[in-house]
């Protein structure tokens, strides 16, 4: 095991933030490719939903096939700029070409063109999902390399949903501001920003109280607690969109929409925290660190979500004949220009951050050479077999990534003149936000009672690791 020290302990605050860069420079490109594309896609490029729901659900499976073999790839090479980091470098730079290119619309309104138009949102669409993993599987096994000191994971867990949320806030808020400050003569639609803002607004508050609440209640508890807190945010959503215009009511909106975001913010910002638990624990039992392999197993899991996640909202706006709102009734601008300029704006940000956070860390605790030499890709498949916790977060992740993949991605259309659409389109797309996250998240209650790594058995479990190096 190639270690700086003996034990790389707590870490410094720049180590932390610069760590905690690498995910808001994340949230920056693919939250804003989550929350709005789908939309930009039916109403501005000019896809049906049924179109955007089936690229989604392609894309995803072309990722089924792809993170495996970047995870392998990851753990068995040792690129001179650093295991994990140098890949932030090497592939945020097209991801964020990409990124920009999915948000251009070269055809126009040309008549004729709906075949090049689906193959060109292909094209950039899963070129972009390629570059993502690229990114985020090596940043994600990053997060284990820094330190073993699971007080220290905490910290840095923190540190990164945190910057995160930042993000969050700054594509889910910004982004409709932007927009339509780039589309001369909109006006700011400032309600939509608010409600998507108050997606992201809670990690403020939550976020950093996080490791005083895990050792006040425990982690499952913890758990528990802000799910169920988000389930009733939901509930709530539900039955103020039902008493009237949502203008009409737009107060209790905003405080239901900030309940639900409570909960879904701690409940899932603290999972990635579960990550180096389970690479640990599959060190301690095969003597091998091979966190690329595991980080791209979550990769695969929470994509799988995102798969799910993507394809129902478009299936269902198909089902219940949603209608792309006509300019002059449509909240959000649709001057295909401004959404471009906006991505490029956010990407370009987006790539300096991976540039800061690739300056500030350093990986301390890696697979040796030796150890990589051994690495396959039936690893992957070996590891999820043996591995009782990563099987458990697995389907967390899914469920957890379902329900936030619906719910972005419905924002943007619950606010965007809901009494415009007929009342099935409308029942519909309260589902989206509403019913649909709701049932996946008791799902994910259940699911993380059979968690069975509890803190005391990991800081155990590195203690014993600790005292073979």
């Amino acid at each position: 095991m190639n270690n700086d020290n003996a034990r790389p302990g707590r870490l410094g605050w720049l180590v932390r933030i610069g760590f905690g860069g690498g995910d808001l420079a994340q949230n920056l490109i693919y939250q804003t490719i989550s929350m709005y594309l789908l939309f930009f896609y039916t109403d501005i490029f000019g896809l049906s939903p049924a179109t955007a729901a089936t690229m989604f659900l392609v894309v995803r499976l072309v990722d089924v096939l792809w993170d495996p073999l970047v995870g392998a790839f990851v753990d068995k090479h040792n690129p001179k700029w650093g295991k994990y980091r140098s890949y932030l470098v090497l592939a945020g730079l097209p991801l964020t070409v990409l990124a920009i290119l999915c948000f251009w619309n070269p055809f126009g309104d040309a008549s004729g063109a709906g075949l090049w138009k689906t193959v060109y949102a292909y094209v950039t669409y899963v070129g972009l999902s390629m570059l993502y993993t690229l990114v985020n599987v090596p940043y994600g096994a990053l997060n284990s390399s820094l330190s073993r000191d699971t007080d220290e994971v905490t910290i840095l867990t923190s540190v990164r949903m945190f910057m995160a949320n930042v993000g969050g806030l700054a594509v889910a808020a910004g982004v409709p501001i932007l927009v339509a400050a780039l589309a001369k003569g909109s006006e700011f639609p400032w309600k939509m920003a608010m409600f998507m803002g108050l997606g992201s607004l809670p990690s403020f508050i939550f976020m950093p109280l996080v490791p005083a609440i895990k050792r006040k209640v425990g982690k499952k508890n913890m758990f528990y607690i802000f799910l169920a807190v988000a389930i009733v945010g939901m509930a709530m959503l539900y039955v103020i969109s039902r008493l009237g215009r949502v203008e009409d009511n737009i107060v209790l909106v905003y405080v239901a929409q900030f309940v639900k975001s409570t909960g879904v913010i701690v409940a899932t910002g603290y999972m990635w925290a579960l990550v180096p638990e389970v690479i640990s624990y599959s060190e301690h039992q095969t003597g091998k660190r091979i966190s690329g392999i595991v980080s791209a197993l979550t990769g695969i899991f929470y994509k799988a979500g995102m798969a799910l996640g993507g394809v129902v909202p478009g299936a269902v706006l198909g089902w219940t004949g949603y209608q792309a709102a006509a300019a002059e009734k449509s909240t959000l601008p649709t001057a295909p220009s401004a959404w471009f300029l906006a991505m490029l704006i956010y990407a370009l940000a987006g790539f300096a951050l991976l540039v800061f956070c690739f300056t500030q860390t350093k990986e301390r605790v890696v697979m040796d050479a030796a150890g990589a030499e051994k690495v396959r890709i039936s690893d992957l498949w070996t590891e999820f077999r043996r591995n009782k916790p990563l099987r458990v977060l697995a389907f967390f992740f899914v469920t957890a990534f379902a329900m936030m993949s619906v719910g972005n991605a419905a924002g943007a259309y619950f606010m965007n003149g809901l009494e415009n659409q007929t009342p099935l389109a409308q029942e519909g797309i309260r589902w989206l936000v509403c019913v649909i996250p709701a049932f996946l998240l008791g799902l994910a209650m259940w699911i993380i009672s059979r968690y069975p790594l509890t803190d005391e058995l990991v800081d155990k479990i590195n203690r014993e690791i600790e005292s073979r190096d």
